[in-house]
């Protein structure tokens, strides 16, 4: 027999509906880099989106090099979300990018996105099917 869990009345969602709400906005602004102290203590993560923030702030990451002044300001988002108490998630491009901001401290780390490991995946399934590289794992009958 199963437990049935009556539907909440609105009243009763409405007073539970804060503590299972997650907020997280992303700084990829100049204007939301000037406030990042501002904005951490109002949610519960601020995420990082380097390549954004990068152009927006002049300094774009290109063929993969971050420059010092875009370093410094993933530094100011990261001090201000542990200042507030919150936790601070970053976009990275790939694993050694991932690695490098564990190890500054991001607690929560994107590696890569559906589009790219798709279009990698389906890179070697296709050189596979041409011979020109071996099998993987999993993909054989």
């Amino acid at each position: 027999m199963q437990n049935f869990q009556p539907m909440p009345t609105f009243t009763e969602y409405l007073q539970q509906a804060n503590e299972g709400t997650l907020v997280m906005v992303q700084i990829e602004t100049r204007e939301a880099l000037e406030a990042v102290e501002e904005i951490a203590p109002l949610v519960d993560v601020v995420f990082i989106g380097p390549f954004d923030l990068g152009n927006n702030i002049g300094h774009p990451i290109i063929n993969g090099k971050i420059d010092p002044e875009l370093h410094e300001a993933m530094d100011r988002v990261l001090k201000a979300a542990i200042a507030a108490g919150k936790k601070c998630g970053i976009f990275c491009s790939g694993a050694e990018h991932a690695k490098a901001c564990a190890e500054m401290g991001f607690h929560m780390i994107s590696v890569g996105t559906d589009a790219t490991g798709l279009q990698g995946f389906m890179a070697g399934e296709i050189a596979t099917a041409k011979g020109f590289a071996k099998p993987g794992k999993g993909g054989s009958y």
